[in-house]
């Protein structure tokens, strides 16, 4: 069962320029915005836009946005699992994966990231949901960042925690490869305790980890 998608938008500025921040974005008004050529850490961005575009299609497709007139500089996409990953196994229509959360290089480091996870939880639809973002060290900008794996790993803890999500563990082998990856996970006020049994069974398939 898909929620009610809330739209919300708040305009801030940011150094002397003003921003808004807004979605869910349906795919008639994401069409229309550009896209920030900077934004690349997962694909080309004419690409990550072609990607935005088919989430925002989904049923329980959620794209939030940084803008800049015209322009988008940030986004955030919530979806369901990856059919591939352990987390599509239980088949739960309560349980949502943060996709993907990405600012411009000349954005970052002004609390954005927080600030766009923050007007995310705002809808009340939220409350629904298990929100889980799986975390590997491997997608980070360590490069462009200048942090270390330990360092970036705190900086992502803080912004996730913006949005309420906090550690999980779980013996799912990909994030158990590497001490920096780690499972983030937000339950909502109206999730049920089935669902979140649910959840704790897909954390830990190997049970002796407990």
């Amino acid at each position: 069962m898909e929620h009610p998608k809330q739209f919300f938008r708040e305009a801030f500025r940011y150094s002397d320029i003003e921003l808004y921040l807004e979605g869910p974005l349906k795919y008639s008004e994401l069409q229309f915005y550009s896209f920030h050529t900077d934004l690349t850490s997962f694909r080309p961005a004419t690409l990550q836009k072609k990607a935005l575009l088919e989430i925002s299609e989904l049923p329980e497709g959620r794209i939030n946005v940084i803008r800049h007139k015209d322009m988008i500089v940030g986004y955030v996409t919530f979806v369901y699992p990856d059919p591939l990953e352990r987390w599509s196994e239980g088949k739960m229509e309560d349980l949502i994966e943060l996709g993907a959360i990405e600012i411009a290089p000349e954005y970052r480091a002004k609390g954005l990231g927080k600030e766009l996870l923050r007007l995310s939880m705002k809808d009340k639809a939220m409350e629904n949901y298990i929100i889980i973002t799986t975390e590997y060290y491997w997608h980070w900008d360590l490069k462009g960042s200048g942090l270390d794996v330990w360092e970036y790993r705190k900086v992502m803890e803080k912004m996730m925690n913006a949005g309420g999500l906090t550690w999980f563990a779980t013996d799912d082998p990909e994030i158990s490869s590497h001490p920096a990856n780690c499972l983030m996970a937000r339950i909502g006020k109206n999730v049920s305790q089935a669902s979140i049994e649910a959840f704790d069974q897909l954390r830990f398939v190997n049970r002796f980890m407990y």
